[in-house]
């Protein structure tokens, strides 16, 4: 056609008058006024022929609007926000109340588009929090992270307890490898010891082996009894942040993340002491004298300035100590386990059930009411501690104890013993 170019559309047939352009309408005039039937019109365009029509009876491009319908939830606006809200933002319960309170039967994306602009409010309000600093000496946060670290040419699972002053941003990192109420204690203590001092409060997560119970309506708290006695005995008051709301623990989180990402990440360990010895030295040389991103100064620097001072002294307090009654069974290498290390007893206690209570930097085993074995508490993991005494007439007279990397004794008891009991010689 002399004077008008239009190259063809291609794709699938638009119906929707939303998707073309006032060019586009445009174009669809000028080819009506060359003679164009409204059935070709479309096809050139790739849209519904009722498209054109409109388009046509309109004598131009117009903004499309959605129909305003109400539909089966018009007039629940507020019914609506208010639930939404009360179930923190799930709109699969919002449905199911509808039907059940309301008899209205919606399907969940019915329920999603309606509730949508409410939701976008919840999600504003979570994200515009407010920071809070905390004065010095008045708080530290704390929590576990888990990660899977090389040690020893294996892959460990490593449970990481960080501390985070409040004010300083100072961090304390201890490696466990479980996050049991004695782990929790323990990275407590330490973190005080290695601070100096103690906190006025401890921000804690609801971790089990420390809150009982946090109704997330009432914010009423419920502390395990023995840390209850716990912080009693170091003299701070715990507080449990709202359940479901980590950004009220905010430091901590972006501490646990800063130790896995920056002590841990890429790094490979010999041993378990190798591992704490790194923590040590990243505290001191990476993560106390770098420059934090919120205070603008180095965490140890703003510790000794403003910090320090304000901490009330742990120097001569004794650990708060927390015996643990356990039950284990000696296997047939002399040992029981405790927390992945293994202590010896006395091989003629092989098979028995046997007390043994860890705290206190001790561990004791007892069978009955007689004390049958002794031992200093390995700090680390995975460690083997033996006593020679307890291998003595394992092979008709003294012998010295395996070496945690020699082979196990093929016989754990004289040939004799071994006759009697299958009715001759061997």
């Amino acid at each position: 056609m002399a004077g008008w170019e239009h190259a063809p559309r291609e794709g699938k047939l638009r119906g929707c008058e939303g998707m073309l352009e006032a060019d586009e309408v445009e174009a669809m005039l000028r080819l009506r006024a060359l003679g164009w039937g409204t059935r070709r019109i479309a096809r050139e365009f790739g849209c519904s022929r009722n498209t054109v029509k409109r388009y046509l009876e309109q004598n131009g491009w117009t903004a499309y609007s959605r129909p305003s319908g109400t539909g089966v939830l018009g007039g629940l606006d507020d019914w609506l926000a208010e639930r939404l809200r009360r179930h923190g933002g799930n709109a699969e319960v919002v449905r199911q109340e509808l039907e059940s309170e309301l008899s209205i039967a919606a399907s969940l994306r019915t329920v999603e588009r309606a509730v949508a602009p409410h939701r976008a409010l919840l999600e504003a309000e979570a994200k515009a929090t407010v920071r809070f600093e905390t004065p010095p000496g008045l708080q530290m946060q704390i929590d576990f992270g888990t990660r899977s670290v090389p040690v020893g040419g294996e892959d460990v699972r490593t449970h990481l307890f960080v501390a985070t002053l409040g004010y300083s941003r100072r961090t304390y990192v201890k490696a466990f490898g479980h996050e049991r109420q004695s782990a929790w204690f323990a990275g407590i203590e330490g973190a005080f010891l290695h601070f100096g001092g103690v906190t006025r409060e401890v921000l804690v997560d609801n971790a089990k082996p420390l809150v009982s119970r946090h109704d997330a309506a009432t914010r009423e708290v419920e502390f395990n009894e023995r840390f209850l006695a716990f912080a009693a005995h170091w003299g701070f008051r715990p507080r449990a942040c709202a359940p479901y709301r980590a950004r009220t623990k905010g430091k901590d989180e972006n501490g646990v993340r800063y130790v896995k990402r920056n002590a841990i990440a890429g790094r490979r360990f010999e041993s378990a002491a190798a591992l704490d010895a790194h923590l040590a030295w990243w505290m001191r040389e990476i993560a106390d004298a770098r420059r934090h991103g919120t205070t603008g100064e180095a965490p140890r620097a703003r510790f000794e300035r403003d910090e320090a001072e304000r901490l009330a002294p742990c120097a001569g307090r004794p650990p708060f100590g927390q015996p643990r009654d356990l039950i284990r069974k000696v296997a047939a290498d002399c040992t029981v386990a405790v927390d992945t290390n293994t202590y010896s007893v006395p091989w003629r206690l092989i098979g028995e059930r046997v007390q043994v209570v860890a705290g206190g930097g001790r561990v004791r085993v007892r069978h009955g009411a007689e004390v049958v074995a002794e031992h200093d508490e390995h700090p680390g993991r995975n460690a083997r501690i033996v006593d020679r005494a307890h291998f003595e007439g394992i092979n008709r007279g003294p012998a010295a104890a395996p070496a945690a990397d020699a082979p196990e004794p093929a016989l754990l008891r004289p040939l004799d013993e071994y006759a009697a009991v299958a009715g001759g010689s061997f």
